[in-house]
Protein backbone atom coordinates (compact mmCIF):
# COMPACT_ATOMS: atom_id res chain seq x y z
CA UNK A 1 0.00 0.00 0.00
CA UNK A 2 0.91 3.75 -0.51
CA UNK A 3 2.09 5.87 2.75
CA UNK A 4 3.68 8.81 3.78
CA UNK A 5 7.04 8.10 5.82
CA UNK A 6 9.11 10.48 7.19
CA UNK A 7 12.49 10.44 6.50
CA UNK A 8 14.56 12.99 8.29
CA UNK A 9 14.08 16.32 9.41
CA UNK A 10 11.73 18.52 7.16
CA UNK A 11 11.68 15.16 4.89
CA UNK A 12 8.89 13.21 3.45
CA UNK A 13 8.15 10.98 0.81
CA UNK A 14 5.42 8.41 -0.51
CA UNK A 15 6.53 4.79 0.27
CA UNK A 16 5.15 1.95 -0.89
CA UNK A 17 4.84 0.11 2.57
CA UNK A 18 3.29 -3.99 3.80
CA UNK A 19 -0.38 -3.99 4.57
CA UNK A 20 -1.25 -3.76 8.13
CA UNK A 21 -2.68 -6.85 9.45
CA UNK A 22 -4.42 -8.12 12.35
CA UNK A 23 -2.25 -8.52 15.35
CA UNK A 24 -4.74 -8.73 18.08
CA UNK A 25 -8.55 -10.43 18.51
CA UNK A 26 -9.67 -6.66 18.96
CA UNK A 27 -7.89 -5.14 16.36
CA UNK A 28 -9.54 -3.88 12.92
CA UNK A 29 -8.12 -2.96 9.81
CA UNK A 30 -9.79 0.49 8.29
CA UNK A 31 -9.46 1.91 4.71
CA UNK A 32 -8.44 5.19 5.18
CA UNK A 33 -10.79 7.62 2.89
CA UNK A 34 -9.30 11.00 4.30
CA UNK A 35 -6.86 11.75 6.69
CA UNK A 36 -5.72 15.49 7.66
CA UNK A 37 -2.18 16.99 8.65
CA UNK A 38 -1.92 18.11 12.12
CA UNK A 39 0.19 20.75 13.81
CA UNK A 40 1.42 18.60 16.03
CA UNK A 41 3.04 16.76 13.18
CA UNK A 42 5.18 20.01 11.99
CA UNK A 43 6.69 19.08 15.46
CA UNK A 44 8.13 15.88 13.83
CA UNK A 45 9.12 17.29 10.66
CA UNK A 46 11.02 19.71 12.58
CA UNK A 47 12.56 16.98 14.49
CA UNK A 48 10.89 18.46 18.27
CA UNK A 49 9.58 15.04 19.06
CA UNK A 50 12.28 12.04 19.89
CA UNK A 51 12.30 8.24 18.69
CA UNK A 52 11.07 8.99 15.20
CA UNK A 53 13.12 6.64 12.90
CA UNK A 54 13.32 6.78 8.87
CA UNK A 55 10.17 4.85 6.91
CA UNK A 56 7.88 5.69 9.86
CA UNK A 57 4.46 5.96 8.71
CA UNK A 58 3.12 9.61 10.05
CA UNK A 59 -1.03 11.07 10.33
CA UNK A 60 -3.52 10.70 13.26
CA UNK A 61 -6.53 12.22 12.44
CA UNK A 62 -8.20 10.13 9.60
CA UNK A 63 -11.83 8.48 8.69
CA UNK A 64 -12.36 5.32 7.12
CA UNK A 65 -14.67 2.56 7.03
CA UNK A 66 -13.64 -0.95 8.65
CA UNK A 67 -12.55 -3.97 5.80
CA UNK A 68 -11.63 -6.81 8.41
CA UNK A 69 -11.92 -7.05 12.07
CA UNK A 70 -10.42 -9.72 14.80
CA UNK A 71 -12.35 -12.47 16.40
CA UNK A 72 -13.20 -10.47 19.35
CA UNK A 73 -14.75 -7.09 17.96
CA UNK A 74 -18.29 -6.95 19.31
CA UNK A 75 -19.01 -3.45 18.49
CA UNK A 76 -18.10 -2.79 14.86
CA UNK A 77 -18.58 -5.16 11.45
CA UNK A 78 -16.91 -4.99 8.42
CA UNK A 79 -18.34 -1.86 6.00
CA UNK A 80 -19.02 0.47 9.25
CA UNK A 81 -18.20 3.77 8.16
CA UNK A 82 -16.03 5.01 11.58
CA UNK A 83 -13.79 7.99 13.14
CA UNK A 84 -11.17 7.16 14.91
CA UNK A 85 -9.82 8.92 17.81
CA UNK A 86 -5.92 9.75 17.66
CA UNK A 87 -5.11 8.50 21.34
CA UNK A 88 -5.19 4.90 21.54
CA UNK A 89 -7.06 3.43 24.76
CA UNK A 90 -7.44 -0.04 25.90
CA UNK A 91 -10.82 0.78 27.63
CA UNK A 92 -10.26 -1.09 30.61
CA UNK A 93 -7.58 0.03 32.38
CA UNK A 94 -8.15 2.65 35.69
CA UNK A 95 -7.63 5.82 33.49
CA UNK A 96 -9.68 4.58 30.77
CA UNK A 97 -12.39 3.77 33.20
CA UNK A 98 -12.13 7.45 34.16
CA UNK A 99 -11.83 8.80 30.72
CA UNK A 100 -8.69 9.75 30.90
CA UNK A 101 -7.67 8.22 27.64
CA UNK A 102 -4.60 9.58 26.87
CA UNK A 103 -3.01 8.06 30.03
CA UNK A 104 -4.19 4.64 29.02
CA UNK A 105 -1.63 1.89 30.77
CA UNK A 106 -1.88 -0.48 28.34
CA UNK A 107 -1.80 0.89 24.69
CA UNK A 108 1.57 2.32 24.75
CA UNK A 109 3.73 -0.95 23.46
CA UNK A 110 7.14 1.13 24.00
CA UNK A 111 6.60 2.59 27.50
CA UNK A 112 10.17 2.83 28.67
CA UNK A 113 10.50 6.01 26.24
CA UNK A 114 7.75 7.99 27.47
CA UNK A 115 8.95 6.80 31.09
CA UNK A 116 12.15 8.03 31.01
CA UNK A 117 10.92 11.24 29.53
CA UNK A 118 7.94 12.04 31.64
CA UNK A 119 8.27 10.20 34.67
CA UNK A 120 5.59 7.20 33.61
CA UNK A 121 4.54 5.63 30.11
CA UNK A 122 1.64 7.74 28.39
CA UNK A 123 -0.94 6.26 26.06
CA UNK A 124 -0.74 5.53 22.80
CA UNK A 125 -1.23 7.80 19.38
CA UNK A 126 -1.10 6.75 15.74
CA UNK A 127 2.13 8.01 13.55
CA UNK A 128 3.77 9.71 16.55
CA UNK A 129 6.87 8.82 17.33
CA UNK A 130 8.15 5.74 19.09
CA UNK A 131 7.19 7.45 22.30
CA UNK A 132 3.99 6.88 22.22
CA UNK A 133 4.21 3.38 20.86
CA UNK A 134 5.69 3.12 17.56
CA UNK A 135 2.09 2.86 15.70
CA UNK A 136 1.94 3.12 11.61
CA UNK A 137 -0.03 6.50 11.22
CA UNK A 138 -3.08 7.30 9.17
CA UNK A 139 -1.13 9.00 6.06
CA UNK A 140 -1.91 5.50 4.05
CA UNK A 141 -4.72 3.46 2.70
CA UNK A 142 -5.05 1.18 5.19
CA UNK A 143 -4.52 1.47 8.87
CA UNK A 144 -4.07 -1.25 11.57
CA UNK A 145 -6.60 0.09 14.77
CA UNK A 146 -6.22 -1.70 18.39
CA UNK A 147 -9.08 -1.58 20.95
CA UNK A 148 -11.20 -0.87 18.28
CA UNK A 149 -14.49 -0.89 20.07
CA UNK A 150 -13.12 1.73 22.63
CA UNK A 151 -11.29 3.78 19.94
CA UNK A 152 -13.85 3.93 16.70
CA UNK A 153 -17.42 5.72 16.09
CA UNK A 154 -19.61 5.31 13.98
CA UNK A 155 -20.35 8.44 12.07
CA UNK A 156 -24.73 9.15 11.89
CA UNK A 157 -26.01 8.96 8.07
CA UNK A 158 -26.50 12.01 7.08
CA UNK A 159 -23.37 13.55 8.44
CA UNK A 160 -20.98 14.12 5.47
CA UNK A 161 -17.26 12.42 5.80
CA UNK A 162 -15.44 15.80 6.02
CA UNK A 163 -17.43 17.44 8.59
CA UNK A 164 -17.10 14.09 10.36
CA UNK A 165 -13.10 13.72 10.11
CA UNK A 166 -12.48 16.19 12.15
CA UNK A 167 -13.90 14.97 15.20
CA UNK A 168 -11.28 12.56 15.36
CA UNK A 169 -8.57 14.60 16.51
CA UNK A 170 -9.47 18.82 16.26
CA UNK A 171 -12.84 19.22 17.44
CA UNK A 172 -12.10 16.77 21.03
CA UNK A 173 -8.73 18.69 21.23
CA UNK A 174 -10.24 21.76 21.38
CA UNK A 175 -13.62 20.36 22.95
CA UNK A 176 -10.75 18.98 25.98
CA UNK A 177 -9.86 22.31 26.77
CA UNK A 178 -12.96 24.02 27.17
CA UNK A 179 -14.55 21.86 29.12
CA UNK A 180 -11.50 20.91 31.62
CA UNK A 181 -10.50 24.50 32.02
CA UNK A 182 -14.24 24.58 33.43
CA UNK A 183 -15.68 27.35 31.26
CA UNK A 184 -19.08 28.72 32.75
CA UNK A 185 -22.26 30.36 31.70
CA UNK A 186 -20.78 34.32 31.62
CA UNK A 187 -17.06 33.60 31.34
CA UNK A 188 -14.95 35.74 29.39
CA UNK A 189 -12.31 33.20 26.90
CA UNK A 190 -9.11 33.84 25.40
CA UNK A 191 -7.75 31.37 22.84
CA UNK A 192 -4.29 31.91 22.12
CA UNK A 193 -4.37 30.55 18.15
CA UNK A 194 -6.83 29.85 15.09
CA UNK A 195 -5.66 26.86 13.80
CA UNK A 196 -8.19 24.41 13.67
CA UNK A 197 -7.58 23.19 17.53
CA UNK A 198 -7.93 27.07 18.46
CA UNK A 199 -11.28 27.74 16.25
CA UNK A 200 -12.70 24.16 17.82
CA UNK A 201 -11.79 25.34 21.23
CA UNK A 202 -13.15 29.02 20.54
CA UNK A 203 -16.63 27.80 19.45
CA UNK A 204 -16.37 24.58 22.25
CA UNK A 205 -16.56 27.58 24.60
CA UNK A 206 -19.20 29.71 23.07
CA UNK A 207 -21.51 26.00 22.99
CA UNK A 208 -20.49 25.51 26.51
CA UNK A 209 -21.75 29.06 27.23
CA UNK A 210 -19.05 32.19 27.25
CA UNK A 211 -20.23 35.59 26.94
CA UNK A 212 -17.49 36.09 25.56
CA UNK A 213 -14.58 34.58 23.66
CA UNK A 214 -11.47 36.39 21.88
CA UNK A 215 -8.68 34.41 19.81
CA UNK A 216 -5.32 35.48 19.10
CA UNK A 217 -3.38 35.01 15.67
CA UNK A 218 -1.36 36.98 13.42
CA UNK A 219 -2.86 35.35 10.26
CA UNK A 220 -5.05 37.90 8.16
CA UNK A 221 -7.07 34.39 6.90
CA UNK A 222 -7.17 32.51 9.98
CA UNK A 223 -8.47 35.30 11.75
CA UNK A 224 -11.51 36.49 9.02
CA UNK A 225 -12.23 32.20 9.08
CA UNK A 226 -12.55 32.05 13.08
CA UNK A 227 -14.69 35.52 12.64
CA UNK A 228 -16.66 34.03 10.12
CA UNK A 229 -17.30 30.73 11.21
CA UNK A 230 -16.53 30.51 15.35
CA UNK A 231 -18.55 34.05 15.26
CA UNK A 232 -15.95 35.37 18.12
CA UNK A 233 -13.91 38.45 18.32
CA UNK A 234 -10.25 37.99 17.00
CA UNK A 235 -7.02 40.12 17.72
CA UNK A 236 -3.84 40.42 15.70
CA UNK A 237 -1.03 40.06 18.43
CA UNK A 238 1.71 42.34 15.86
CA UNK A 239 -0.89 45.20 16.15
CA UNK A 240 -1.75 45.11 19.51
CA UNK A 241 0.07 44.68 23.06
CA UNK A 242 -2.52 41.54 24.04
CA UNK A 243 -1.79 40.99 27.56
CA UNK A 244 -3.06 45.26 28.01
CA UNK A 245 -5.40 44.51 25.27
CA UNK A 246 -7.45 41.59 26.72
CA UNK A 247 -7.22 43.59 30.30
CA UNK A 248 -9.22 46.57 28.59
CA UNK A 249 -12.04 44.32 27.34
CA UNK A 250 -12.89 42.99 30.42
CA UNK A 251 -12.96 45.97 32.53
CA UNK A 252 -8.69 45.28 33.50
CA UNK A 253 -9.47 41.89 35.54
CA UNK A 254 -8.33 39.43 32.46
CA UNK A 255 -10.05 36.49 30.85
CA UNK A 256 -11.73 34.07 33.20
CA UNK A 257 -10.29 31.19 31.07
CA UNK A 258 -6.98 30.67 28.99
CA UNK A 259 -6.66 28.62 26.39
CA UNK A 260 -3.25 27.62 24.90
CA UNK A 261 -3.72 25.85 21.28
CA UNK A 262 -0.20 26.62 19.50
CA UNK A 263 2.14 24.42 21.03
CA UNK A 264 6.22 23.94 20.89
CA UNK A 265 7.08 26.29 17.97
CA UNK A 266 4.78 29.33 19.19
CA UNK A 267 5.79 32.57 17.48
CA UNK A 268 5.62 35.91 18.84
CA UNK A 269 6.68 39.40 19.17
CA UNK A 270 9.52 41.53 20.61
CA UNK A 271 13.06 40.26 22.56
CA UNK A 272 11.38 37.03 24.20
CA UNK A 273 10.47 35.14 21.31
CA UNK A 274 14.32 35.66 19.46
CA UNK A 275 15.62 34.13 22.69
CA UNK A 276 13.19 31.61 22.66
CA UNK A 277 13.86 31.17 18.98
CA UNK A 278 17.25 30.81 19.42
CA UNK A 279 17.79 28.31 22.28
CA UNK A 280 15.47 26.24 20.64
CA UNK A 281 17.60 26.26 16.93
CA UNK A 282 20.74 25.61 19.25
CA UNK A 283 19.81 22.98 20.83
CA UNK A 284 19.42 24.07 24.41
CA UNK A 285 15.62 23.69 24.29
CA UNK A 286 13.06 21.74 23.07
CA UNK A 287 9.89 24.06 23.53
CA UNK A 288 9.16 27.46 22.83
CA UNK A 289 6.68 28.16 25.55
CA UNK A 290 5.18 31.90 24.01
CA UNK A 291 2.41 31.47 24.16
CA UNK A 292 1.53 29.42 27.77
CA UNK A 293 3.48 32.16 29.19
CA UNK A 294 1.27 35.22 28.14
CA UNK A 295 -1.63 33.45 28.70
CA UNK A 296 -0.32 32.99 32.44
CA UNK A 297 0.08 36.81 32.58
CA UNK A 298 -3.11 37.32 31.14
CA UNK A 299 -5.51 35.64 33.04
CA UNK A 300 -7.31 36.91 35.67
CA UNK A 301 -6.43 36.15 39.26
CA UNK A 302 -7.92 33.20 40.34
CA UNK A 303 -8.65 31.87 36.95
CA UNK A 304 -8.01 28.91 34.42
CA UNK A 305 -5.52 28.49 32.01
CA UNK A 306 -5.80 25.22 29.77
CA UNK A 307 -2.46 23.99 27.69
CA UNK A 308 -3.84 21.95 24.15
CA UNK A 309 -0.49 22.97 22.21
CA UNK A 310 1.97 20.08 22.01
CA UNK A 311 5.00 20.14 24.16
CA UNK A 312 8.00 17.83 24.17
CA UNK A 313 10.31 18.47 27.01
CA UNK A 314 11.81 21.22 29.40
CA UNK A 315 10.37 25.28 28.97
CA UNK A 316 12.95 27.90 30.20
CA UNK A 317 11.67 30.75 31.94
CA UNK A 318 8.20 29.26 32.72
CA UNK A 319 6.41 31.61 34.86
CA UNK A 320 5.89 29.55 38.32
CA UNK A 321 6.04 32.92 40.44
CA UNK A 322 2.70 34.69 38.38
CA UNK A 323 0.76 31.16 38.43
CA UNK A 324 1.24 30.54 42.15
CA UNK A 325 0.99 34.22 43.32
CA UNK A 326 -2.01 34.80 41.05
CA UNK A 327 -3.54 31.15 42.16
CA UNK A 328 -4.68 29.97 39.06
CA UNK A 329 -5.32 26.73 38.02
CA UNK A 330 -3.31 24.87 35.32
CA UNK A 331 -4.10 21.88 33.32
CA UNK A 332 -2.93 20.19 30.24
CA UNK A 333 -3.47 16.55 28.52
CA UNK A 334 -2.85 14.71 25.33
CA UNK A 335 -6.98 14.87 23.67
CA UNK A 336 -9.62 12.00 25.70
CA UNK A 337 -11.07 11.97 22.01
CA UNK A 338 -13.44 8.80 23.45
CA UNK A 339 -14.64 11.30 26.18
CA UNK A 340 -16.22 13.64 23.75
CA UNK A 341 -16.43 12.19 20.09
CA UNK A 342 -19.90 11.03 20.34
CA UNK A 343 -21.49 14.15 21.46
CA UNK A 344 -18.93 15.85 18.75
CA UNK A 345 -21.04 14.15 16.20
CA UNK A 346 -24.55 14.39 17.74
CA UNK A 347 -23.48 18.46 17.45
CA UNK A 348 -22.38 18.24 13.85
CA UNK A 349 -25.31 16.41 12.46
CA UNK A 350 -27.63 18.67 14.49
CA UNK A 351 -25.91 21.44 12.47
CA UNK A 352 -24.24 23.24 15.71
CA UNK A 353 -20.55 22.43 15.27
CA UNK A 354 -19.29 23.30 12.05
CA UNK A 355 -15.78 21.67 10.32
CA UNK A 356 -15.63 20.83 6.95
CA UNK A 357 -14.45 24.26 6.59
CA UNK A 358 -11.17 23.93 8.23
CA UNK A 359 -9.83 21.61 4.64
CA UNK A 360 -8.64 24.09 2.91
CA UNK A 361 -6.47 22.23 1.03
CA UNK A 362 -7.61 18.64 -0.55
CA UNK A 363 -5.38 16.54 -2.56
CA UNK A 364 -4.30 12.71 -3.18
CA UNK A 365 -1.77 11.29 -0.50
CA UNK A 366 0.65 11.17 -3.91
CA UNK A 367 0.87 15.03 -3.10
CA UNK A 368 1.20 15.01 0.49
CA UNK A 369 4.72 16.25 0.59
CA UNK A 370 3.68 19.35 -1.12
CA UNK A 371 0.52 19.38 1.03
CA UNK A 372 2.81 19.19 4.40
CA UNK A 373 4.93 22.18 2.52
CA UNK A 374 1.93 24.43 2.20
CA UNK A 375 0.42 23.66 5.71
CA UNK A 376 3.95 24.23 7.26
CA UNK A 377 4.41 27.36 5.56
CA UNK A 378 0.84 28.62 5.70
CA UNK A 379 0.71 28.79 1.68
CA UNK A 380 -2.46 29.47 0.11
CA UNK A 381 -3.93 30.27 3.53
CA UNK A 382 -3.95 26.86 4.09
CA UNK A 383 -5.16 25.56 7.40
CA UNK A 384 -5.52 22.18 6.79
CA UNK A 385 -4.13 19.78 4.22
CA UNK A 386 -6.78 16.57 3.75
CA UNK A 387 -5.43 13.57 1.88
CA UNK A 388 -7.60 11.17 -0.04
CA UNK A 389 -5.06 7.80 -0.04
CA UNK A 390 -7.58 6.01 -2.81
CA UNK A 391 -7.90 9.24 -5.17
Amino acid sequence: MKALCWQGVNELSVEHVPDPRILNAQDAIVKVKLTTTCGSDLHLLGGYIPAMRAGDVIGHEFLGEIVEVGTEVRRHKVGDRVVVASIIGCGRCWYCENDLWSACDNSNTKPAFADMLYGQPIGGIYGYSHVTGGYKGSHAQYIRVPFVDYGAFHVPDGVDDMDALFTSDSAPTGWMGADLAGVRPGDVVAVWGCGAVGQMAARAAMLLGAERVISIDRYPERLAMTERYVGCETLDYTRTDIIEELKERTGGRGPDVCIEAVGLEAEGAGRRHLYDKAKQRLGMTLDRPIAVREAIYACRKAGSVFILGVFAGLVDKFPLGAMMNKGLTVRSAQQHGQRYIPKLLDLVARGELRTAHLATHTMPLDQAPRGYDMFKNKKDGCVRAVFRPWA
